[in-house]
């Protein structure tokens, strides 16, 4: 039996929410779910504010989401929506498509991730993931109580599981369970009993925790210290998973108890071991109970540049500022508290004897000591000037890329998928020969995309590079230009060692660029110069004041541009190392010369007295 067939049996309907701003794409997919199965009943929202509003009004079997979208994204919207409704299906369907994207989605607790694309069969992939997801959570609503308390005691180990009553107060008790607490023959205890079993400073929080489980129907986890009878004190990590009856009221919570103790043992000895690690190669320090230095490396020494004596006894104002001493006595606070952490590393900028400022990654940690004698804080410094410089410049690149790939897949991508989408719609209806021109199109377009999507995201690399010969690539490259009445001269035997397709890409928005500006029978020359070759037309030509800006992503002087054609031009230029600039043409249009380019290996040289 189909999956799609096994739930239609169950008669019920499945709503489906789906947000996206592409509002044409959304109509697109709502159109085939629903001409998939008749049980899909689908909504569109074009923003993640007006999904959330739509949620709060009534809530759906699934959000099926958009990740690039203007305001809150994907990714944000569904850690909005699981704060709220932590187990609602959820289905990023999304033309963004990425392992880093993907990582982020399943982290957030994404239900499922499917890339968009042409065709029906993406649509019916994307209908029975949908049903998969729905079915996998109401099958799990109707699991009986029996059940999933049997679930609870499955696990090996120091495991137990556990069931409150919200009406007796009552807490029902696996044999697992009461192992742990000490209690093996008592099967059912007060809540007010159940508490009295953890640390003091614990009781509230479980208290409040197990009224937000019942008030928001949550399933929630945390760690709890376990003080019954005479043993010494347990770590139990608690999972809670509320229970919803038919009308929507909770009225019980389950939970399983894992104790976890001798595993954080070991990873805070590990912990320790690390940090002993660490010390030996960064600088190192100590500091006693008044703040005050009693031991540093000859590393801490050398970076630093004051001499031991001088540095002994002395507080870290003498190479810190006061923010920085701030800093610092503010993470040893953490340290000290009785629910601190092991460690902390924080940044902080040094000020040494002489010379500039300096960046460092601050390791500290507590040494041991028993009642309330505070023995002293040890801590390493690392030198992360340059590294902190090189990620602020990592990061930078990183964003104009993103802007970059943001534009081509946003504004090109879905567009054209709706293209692809209405054109198949087109063709199931009436049979015409124009039709596949129309597809061929469409498809040249995505190849385009793509192949920009991949540029931009690979930042300054390109492909392998191969012996291209300039006059072929370019009378291939004319035959996509959009106008019939335009010329073509080419007058050059150059061969140069290039990627291929980056090549073909550059050629053909140049043409492009020189139809929309020149008018549609413009001359376009390409020809070889010494160091290069240059693309030019007899059009209308380049203003000097606009010369500079037309590279930048987003500058066209056309009413009708994108204004990203001649940046991408110039991304597939620095990519291969060349440069590019604008000047007029002898014939009074716009001539782009790209220089830098070496001839391939078998090319004769260009001679110096080439010209245009």
């Amino acid at each position: 039996m189909s999956e799609a067939k096994a739930l239609a049996e169950t008669t019920e309907m499945i709503e489906v929410l789906h947000v996206d701003d592409e509002s044409g794409f959304a109509d697109l997919t709502a159109t085939f779910l629903e001409r998939e199965d008749e049980q899909f009943t689908v909504e569109i929202a074009t923003t993640a504010d007006n999904g959330l509003e739509r949620l709060g009004n009534r809530r759906p079997d699934c959000i099926v989401s958009d990740y690039n979208m203007p305001g809150m994204n994907g990714l944000e919207f569904l850690q909005a929506v699981r704060e709220r409704y932590p187990d609602l299906p959820f289905i990023l369907f999304t033309g963004k498509g990425s392992e880093a994207v993907a990582s982020d989605a399943i982290s957030a607790g994404v239900t499922d991730y499917l890339q968009k694309g042409s065709g029906t069969e993406r649509y019916e992939l994307l209908a029975n993931r949908i049903r998969n997801a729905v079915r996998a959570r109401r099958e799990a609503q109707r699991v009986d109580r029996q059940e999933q308390l049997m679930r609870l005691t499955e696990f090996a180990g120091d495991t137990g599981g556990w069931e409150l009553d919200r009406e007796s107060g009552t807490v029902l008790l696996t044999a697992g369970a009461r192992r742990i607490i000490g209690h093996p023959d008592q099967a059912e205890i007060s809540l007010e009993e159940a508490l009295t079993l953890f640390h003091p400073d614990d009781r509230e929080e479980i208290q409040q925790t197990l009224t937000r489980a019942f008030e928001t129907a949550e399933e929630l986890q945390q760690t709890w210290r376990l003080q019954s009878g005479d043993s010494d004190e347990r770590l139990i990590n608690m999972t809670i998973t509320p229970v919803v009856e038919s009308g929507g009221q909770v009225t019980k919570l389950r939970g399983s108890g894992h104790d976890i103790t001798d595993r954080k043992e070991r990873q805070r000895e590990l912990e320790k071991y690390e940090t002993v690690s660490e010390a030996l190669t960064d600088a190192v320090y100590e500091l006693d109970d008044e703040g005050r230095f009693t031991y540093v490396s000859d590393e801490f020494v050398e970076l630093v540049g004051y001499d031991r004596e001088t540095i002994l006894g002395s507080m870290p104002s003498l190479i810190k500022d006061e923010d920085g001493v701030e800093r610092a006595e503010h993470h040893l606070g953490r340290l000290l508290s009785s629910d601190g952490p092991e460690t902390v590393t924080f940044e902080v900028t040094l000020q040494p004897r002489d010379g500039d400022p300096i960046t460092c990654e601050d390791h500290m940690g507590v040494l041991p000591y028993e009642g309330d004698q505070f023995n002293g804080s040890v801590g390493t410094l690392r030198d992360i000037t340059e590294r902190k410089e090189r990620s602020q410049e990592l990061k930078r690149q990183n964003a104009r890329l993103e802007d970059f790939a943001g534009i081509v897949s946003h504004d090109l991508r879905n567009p054209l998928m709706t293209a692809q989408g209405r054109l198949e719609l087109a063709r199931a209806e009436c049979d015409s020969a124009h039709l596949d021109g129309v597809g061929d199109a469409v498809d040249r377009c995505q190849a385009l995309v793509e192949d920009l999507l991949a540029l931009a995201r690979s930042g300054d690399s390109v492909g392998n590079p191969e012996p291209v010969t300039l006059s072929d690539l370019a009378e291939e490259c004319w035959q996509t230009t959009p106008s019939a009445e335009a010329t073509l001269a080419v007058d050059t035997d150059l061969t140069i060692s290039a990627d291929r397709s980056r090549l073909q890409q550059l050629l053909e928005n140049l043409f492009r660029n020189a139809v929309k500006h020149g008018g549609r029978d413009v001359t376009v020359t390409v020809n070889g110069i010494a160091d290069g070759f240059y693309v030019a037309d007899d059009g209308t030509g380049i203003p000097d004041q606009a010369r500079e800006e037309i590279f930048e992503a987003g500058h066209s002087t056309a009413d009708d541009g994108n204004g990203f054609g001649l940046a991408i031009v110039k991304e597939i230029v620095e990519a291969h190392g060349w440069e590019i600039r604008a000047v007029d043409s002898e014939m009074g249009g716009a001539r782009f010369e790209i220089t830098g380019v070496e001839p391939n290996t078998e090319q004769k040289h260009v001679p110096d007295t080439l010209s245009d």
